[in-house]
């Protein structure tokens, strides 16, 4: 299973830490990703960590701006320089390292960006 948490309301150039923490299982073998979804558009990836080592990858729009690591059994997004466009439900999930879907998903977090 996966628990989001960490969204909240922020003044554009702020910046928000969001956590994925998994149970249930050993991510090992596993990527967590990280996904928005804003209204009226598709979700887009955000950023991905492979479980072991810690390789990453990022979307990028995302990209020096936003930092993804985990710890233990949880996968931290750190956000910093947000902007008004960075306004989405964040969600994160789990596959497997030869997958191609995501197979596990956690509840959303919302990042509302003010400008």
């Amino acid at each position: 299973q996966l628990q989001a948490s960490g969204g909240g309301l922020v003044q554009a150039g702020g910046s928000l830490r969001l956590s994925c923490a998994a149970s249930g299982r050993t991510f090992t073998n596993y990527i967590i990703g990280w996904f928005r979804q804003a209204p009226g558009k598709e979700r887009e990836f955000v950023a991905h960590i492979r479980w072991s080592p810690p390789i990453t990858n990022y979307a990028d729009s995302v990209k020096g701006r936003f930092t993804i690591s985990r710890a233990k059994n949880t996968v931290y997004l750190q956000m910093n320089s947000l902007k008004p466009e960075d306004t989405a439900v964040y969600y994160c999930a789990a596959r497997l390292l030869r997958a191609i879907d995501y197979n596990y998903w956690g509840q959303g977090t919302q990042v509302t960006v003010s400008s």
